[in-house]
């Protein structure tokens, strides 16, 4: 079993890693840190851009986790910039296995986590993806970790 994080923190190591750690205790899995890439903005055409790079190992992936802080009441900056850029060269359809979300933050009211999963569930569908959950903390990443297999 091919599992990917995709973590979006600037943190390689912080909050939303030990929440993947957690849900994927166990397994082995890759990590692909968003800070470590270049990804343009949709409708760049800027040299550089390495968002084909993370679309091939999230292509490799049977299991994708997407990890993100809670920042400005939503999803960070390098996760959505990703989402937005599957419009167009990803196929509806195209993808196969589960995604997880990971979704932390030190305050979030209900509703910014509720768009945040509602987010993850409408990409999942769009793209082939089976959306198995979302944990904000500890507890509910180990409640998560029981459909990872």
């Amino acid at each position: 079993m091919n599992i990917l994080f995709v973590n979006g923190s600037p943190e390689a190591n912080g909050n939303t890693a030990a929440l993947a750690q957690t849900l994927l205790k166990g397994y082995e899995y890759q990590t692909l840190n968003l800070v470590d890439y270049r990804i343009n903005v949709y409708g760049q055409k800027l040299p550089g851009d390495q968002f084909e790079v993370v679309l091939d190992r999230i292509r490799e992936a049977d299991v994708l986790v997407i990890g993100s802080p809670v920042y400005w009441h939503n999803i960070c900056g390098a996760v959505r910039t990703l989402l937005d850029r599957f419009y167009g060269p990803v196929e509806e359809g195209s993808l196969k296995g589960k995604l997880f979300f990971l979704f932390q933050g030190a305050a979030p009211e209900k509703w910014m986590l509720e768009a945040g999963d509602y987010t993850m569930d409408r990409f999942a569908r769009l793209y082939g993806l089976t959306y198995e959950g979302m944990a904000t903390n500890q507890k509910e990443a180990v409640k998560l970790a029981t459909k990872v297999r």
